[in-house]
């Protein structure tokens, strides 16, 4: 006689462990990150772009990085293994909620942090330009970011979170118009920024600090790299999980 409870035989448990690689291979980066944020660190460690790159499989991940798809497959299958600061179920928050938290959480953060990166990147390059040529072309760059991060979230706290929180009234025509020919804008601003910020951290080693770098090298390239931590958490919400949601409801 059978008992309720009992635990599934091992090779039924082999069989959806296959069954949940199968999936994982077709589906895309970003959709694996929404589905469980602890992803985003299996994919940290393997450069894998899942904000502005999510609309890409994991398979074509993985051949784009020259990565064994079966090595990933693993690691994503053991998430309960890791460990990661931020454990927040996004995709179940309605869209008004996320458009007040990005602000709170990521907009607020920004604006705070650009002006203190600015100031240590120009003191680096001023003392160990000479030696470190490549601190000029990195601040060149963030400046880029300085300058365009700023315009692009007023653009979203002013016009676009507003219309997508408008999307619930009964008239949402106005609403519906701006979420659909600002979007393209939006992504595009994305790219941009995530662009810029990848190729810091190329130039930068992947922030590996010199033998001669003071305290302010190592406290900017720690902070650069907190600021792309930020940056990928900040677009994957927005890019994932908010302007799906805002698109399907504009439609």
């Amino acid at each position: 006689m059978s008992r309720i409870g009992k635990e599934p035989s091992q090779d039924k448990v082999k069989h959806q462990k296959i069954e949940i690689m199968k999936d994982l291979k077709n589906m895309n980066v970003g959709d694996i990150v929404t589905d469980d944020y602890r992803a985003a660190e299996v994919f940290k460690k393997y450069g894998i772009d899942y904000c502005c790159g999510g609309h890409q499989s994991l398979e074509q991940a993985a051949s784009e990085k020259k990565l064994d798809i079966a090595e990933l497959e693993l690691k994503l299958s053991h998430l309960d293994e890791v460990k990661t600061n931020r454990q927040l179920n996004y995709k179940d928050w309605n869209p008004g909620f996320l458009c007040d938290y990005i602000v709170n959480e990521f907009h607020n953060k920004v604006y705070r942090v650009l002006p203190e990166l600015t100031a240590y990147l120009d003191k680096i390059v001023r003392v160990h330009g000479s030696n470190h040529p490549e601190l000029k072309e990195i601040a060149k760059l963030f400046a880029l970011i300085n300058t365009e991060l700023p315009i692009h979230q007023h653009q979203e706290e002013n016009v676009f979170f507003p219309a997508i929180k408008a999307l619930s009234s009964e008239d949402a025509t106005d609403a519906k118009r701006i979420i659909n020919t600002q979007y393209s804008q939006m992504m595009e601003e994305h790219e941009l920024v995530g662009g810029t910020m990848d190729k810091i951290k190329v130039i930068s080693g992947n922030y590996l600090v010199p033998n001669d770098a003071c305290n302010t090298y190592r406290v900017t390239y720690k902070m650069l790299e907190e600021f792309e931590d930020d940056l990928h958490t900040h677009v994957h919400i927005e890019n994932n999980i908010l302007f799906p949601k805002a698109i399907a409801l504009a439609e």
